[in-house]
């Protein structure tokens, strides 16, 4: 099928990585991605058409129809905004740092597609301060766009706060009007988020570099891969127990235990968190799930931000699942008060849990606080850290019931197995 807005599809399998990083070797591989000289109905009319036709969701979390968030972005009025979004706030993804130091044109061609179809004048690369590694590369980047003309609308990076809300998009935005990364409570997606007048819209890195491929080959390629509700490949960071960690491309479908195996675990496998530090937990008797988002629900997960930590034998589920209360309790906003002070209590309740130290009332308190905390914060990640730990709860039930007998398992004080980002990397 060829392209009747651009140049036909180049051949082989749909994959996001692999291709040259450099923008001779990116386009001499992918050829150049035929874009409007100006505003184009018809064009924009194709691209919306073609994304819904794909079935492409987005890779941050939410995997709200990447059609459905454009054709919002096209009807906000005026010249606005494409933001993409490389925050990865999410201590153990790595996905979106692959994808701006390894094929950063790809990323920013479907930035600059987005942009084309919704009549923005600006794209806006959003990379934490202090990850000046991953800000070179795609300054480096850009100055090869640059030099070759290739850029039909300006790129910029932007140098957000390194903090796990950050990455938030209404945080993002909020941060790009005022300097405050604060989230607010949205429930309903298809309004667009404004800077001043100006509509935003915003994808992260692993969304956009699916729409630089899409609006080369069309949907076809993209949908041939995973599962007929849930289409195309997508990004996955594994680590934890395992001898290579890193970042993955795997078809949705992908039943759990085959994506951890590219991985290699390092002996038997415990238990996995799926989704990330706001995800959940899940036990041996479903490693043999699709890594797909209807499979994931019916079991109480969700694929969330496309990452999965492998749990070993020698560990403690009920120790790891309060270090990462802890976290969580640090990285929120302070704006309400689940989060201000639902979150730490919650943290401290799972403390005393771990260390064997539960008093006769800790589990109800635990309980009741759980169920405060969810559903009232400003934004969801209050609700993420409940999701984590009802699913800790369950998952190493035996554990628990053993640690608040105060007599915490023998691998409770190992070191962890999950990632923090250092106080220099803040």
């Amino acid at each position: 099928m060829r392209n009747a807005y651009g140049a036909p599809p180049t051949t082989g399998l749909y994959q996001l990585l692999g291709h040259p990083s450099d923008l001779e070797g990116h386009l001499h591989t992918l050829g150049p991605l035929s874009l409007p000289a100006g505003r184009d109905h018809g064009w924009a009319e194709w691209l919306m058409g073609t994304l819904a036709a794909s079935g492409l969701t987005g890779r941050g979390g939410a995997a709200f129809p990447t059609s459905l968030k454009l054709g919002a972005a096209r009807s906000g009025g005026g010249r606005g905004v494409v933001v993409v979004n490389g925050m990865e706030g999410e201590p153990a993804s790595d996905k979106d740092k692959v994808l701006l130091t390894r094929v950063p044109h790809l990323v920013l061609d479907g930035a600059q597609a987005l942009a084309a179809a919704c009549g923005s004048d600006q794209i806006m690369v959003c990379v934490p301060a202090g990850r000046d590694g991953v800000a070179d590369a795609v300054q480096f980047a850009l100055g090869e766009r640059a030099g070759r003309s290739h850029a039909r609308v300006g790129e910029v990076v932007v140098r957000p706060p390194d903090r796990f809300v950050a990455g938030e998009e209404s945080a993002l935005v909020q941060w790009l009007t005022s300097g405050r990364s604060r989230p607010s409570f949205r429930p309903d997606k298809s309004v667009a988020l404004r800077i001043g007048k100006r509509p935003v819209l915003v994808h992260n890195a692993e969304t956009c570099a699916h729409v630089g491929l899409i609006a080369r080959l069309g949907a076809e390629p993209f949908r041939s891969r995973g599962l007929p509700e849930e289409p195309g490949t997508t990004l996955l960071t594994v680590s934890g127990a395992v001898t290579r960690p890193g970042v993955v491309e795997i078809e949705r479908g992908t039943p759990l235990h085959d994506v951890v195996a590219r991985s290699v675990p390092r002996g038997p496998m415990q238990a996995m968190l799926v989704g990330g530090y706001g995800g959940s937990w899940v036990g041996p008797e479903y490693f043999g799930m699709p890594y797909a988002s209807i499979s994931l629900r019916t079991i109480g997960a969700s694929a969330g931000v496309g990452v999965i930590v492998v749990l070993g034998a020698g560990s403690c589920g009920v120790g790891e699942s309060a270090r990462m209360a802890h976290y969580l309790a640090g990285q929120s906003s302070g704006q309400c008060g689940p989060c201000v002070y639902g979150l730490p209590a919650i943290a401290e309740d799972m403390d005393l849990l771990a260390q064997g130290r539960a008093d006769p009332a800790l589990m109800a308190r635990l309980g009741r606080r759980l169920d405060e905390v969810e559903g009232g914060g400003a934004c969801r990640h209050p609700d993420g850290a409940v999701a984590m730990l009802r699913s800790a709860l369950r998952v190493f039930a035996d554990d628990v019931e053993v640690h608040r007998r105060g007599t915490p398992c023998a691998y409770w004080k190992t070191p962890t197995q999950l990632r923090f980002p250092s106080r220099s990397e803040k």
